[in-house]
């Protein structure tokens, strides 16, 4: 199977320049944990969940919370961006995906055409999803 048949093809992005603010905003109303970074249309890197909450104060969104506190929201994406990422391309097999995922500490890989232009990101969830599916199909 191919990745371009599981992958999301939809992937949110955000600039070297963007705040955390605007990424925090993206995670609190979405239901994925991982943005892409793109940098003149192509993809230059990668930040989970993770990433924004070992950058920000652990106070946000609490009731305690402090001006200072909210200060660790005006960092550039560019500051904890992770670069470089593994990726695939669309004609890459699932297989490829499970290989990387087994023999790295990562949670996504984008998927990117020959331009280096993101056109997808498939997680590790998203192999689980189609690896069920493939149970479920009669035989």
């Amino acid at each position: 199977m191919q990745i371009s048949q599981i992958m999301s093809t939809k992937p949110v992005s955000v600039s070297l320049d963007d705040h955390l603010d605007v990424v925090k905003d993206i995670f609190d109303n979405a239901k994925f944990h991982h943005i892409l970074v793109v940098d003149e249309g192509k993809l230059f890197g990668v930040i989970s969940d993770r990433d924004l909450l070992k950058a920000i104060s652990p106070n946000i969104g609490t009731n305690r919370y402090t001006a200072r506190d909210l200060e660790t929201l005006d960092q550039p994406v560019h500051r904890i961006v992770t670069r470089k990422p593994l990726t695939l391309t669309p004609d890459a097999t699932v297989d490829d995906a499970v290989e990387i995922f087994n023999n790295n500490r990562i949670s996504c890989i984008p998927i990117v055409d020959s331009e280096d232009v993101a056109v997808g990101i498939v997680s590790w969830r998203d192999i689980m999803k189609s690896f069920a599916a493939l149970r479920r199909e009669p035989a």
